[in-house]
């Protein structure tokens, strides 16, 4: 019979994921990281002090109450692998959601657009409490280990890097991108930086001129997004044959990945466009991208990991390349109201970054696997 946390290493949880809950949940809270100002009038003991909400949406309860259930679930997961009892696996976990929500609240009385409130406050510190209760349950269960026994199984070469890319694959995919999954555009971003470094250091001015003349308004040829998609689709496919050993397991995570891309984009789609159209991107290049992907990982099932490593370096390089070479499309920014305005505000720059940062993540990550085996 299974038991949970009978050792050091079974059942363990990377205090890795619990960082990168709390980096998500204070990203999500001082949404947008600009425009910070003094409330006017405001005295120490009135930052300090959380006033009341006066309405309240389902969606705003919900969200709250939700959004901190994950940390509760890590943080009482790491509590009781050091074999703490129960109660103060749940105490601590509390304490620090708690602590963590009261911080964000006050915060947010800096960023223009945020209201903190009290109930706000309680809301999360209830998410924690029900994370942290819901982790005692299933670790009674027996669940934990469980679960650690299927991730060494269909993930024993990876550790938990590769789960992690993985899991944030479909959150980068949220945000729409230019090109049908076509992850890493970063060009942009570096023109605007370049733009505010070069009032500094007037010699980058001909590097300025140079991201300038990359962008070009035209649309993207068909031949162009189908190579994006494929390499988009397959880049994860072969990240997780990396992580694991040539066996059944593979068809069942490539055609996972790529049911996963088909479901999120399909939900991006919905959240942008209305749910009457949340099959829009189903042009004949994304179409097409996702077939010959599905039978290329189908072949490629039983290469080795280190091989499986080297072709996702390859297609990672390729995607990168590509979605820089690609015109920027003058419709692109309307398709991104529906995420910068209303109740996907707090969303919006999240999976925006990790859609930026994904690619070179996994690049770093197969990188930095393949010198370890050296």
């Amino acid at each position: 019979m299974l038991r949970p946390y009978a050792n050091a290493h079974e059942g363990k949880v990377s205090p890795v994921l619990a960082a990168l809950c709390v980096a998500l949940i204070v990203y999500a809270s001082l949404y947008p990281l600009k425009g910070w100002r003094l409330p006017p009038g405001a005295d120490l003991v009135d930052l300090m002090r959380l006033p009341w909400q006066r309405w309240i949406t389902g969606f705003d309860t919900t969200s709250n109450l939700l959004g901190y259930l994950p940390l509760g679930l890590l943080l009482t997961f790491a509590n009781l692998r050091e074999r703490g009892s129960a109660s103060t696996a749940v105490l601590q976990a509390l304490a620090l959601g708690a602590a963590l929500s009261y911080g964000m609240e006050v915060l947010q009385q800096f960023v223009p657009m945020r209201v903190p409130s009290l109930l706000d406050w309680a809301l999360n510190s209830a998410g924690t409490l029900l994370g942290a209760l819901l982790a005692v349950v299933l670790d009674r269960l027996g669940w934990a280990a469980r679960w650690r026994w299927l991730h060494d199984r269909w993930l024993e070469r990876g550790g938990r890097g590769a789960l992690a890319l993985l899991l944030l694959w479909p959150i980068a995919l949220l945000f729409p991108s230019p090109l049908p999954f076509g992850l890493g555009q970063v060009g942009g971003q570096l023109r605007e930086l370049s733009s505010a470094v070069v009032d500094v250091a007037p010699w980058l001015e001909p590097l300025m001129g140079w991201l300038d003349a990359t962008e070009v308004f035209e649309p993207a040829s068909s031949r162009l997004e189908t190579m994006v998609a494929i390499l988009g689709l397959l880049a994860p496919c072969l990240l997780a044959y990396a992580a694991s050993a040539p066996s059944w397991r593979r068809i069942a995570l490539g055609l996972g990945v790529l049911a996963a891309a088909a479901g999120t984009v399909t939900l991006s789609t919905a959240l942008n466009f209305g749910p009457d159209h949340a099959l829009a991107w189903r042009a004949v290049s994304a179409t097409t991208g996702l077939w010959v992907a599905a039978v290329v990982s189908l072949a490629l099932c039983w290469i080795g990991p280190r091989t499986a490593g080297h072709l996702a370096l390859v297609a990672l390089t390729g995607l990168v390349i590509l979605v820089h070479l690609a015109p920027a499309d003058p419709y692109f920014a309307q398709s991104l109201q529906a995420w910068e305005q209303g109740r996907f505000i707090r969303f919006h720059g999240l999976a925006q970054w990790v859609g930026w940062l994904w690619p070179y993540a996994a690049i770093v990550w197969l990188l930095g696997r393949d010198n370890s085996r050296r």
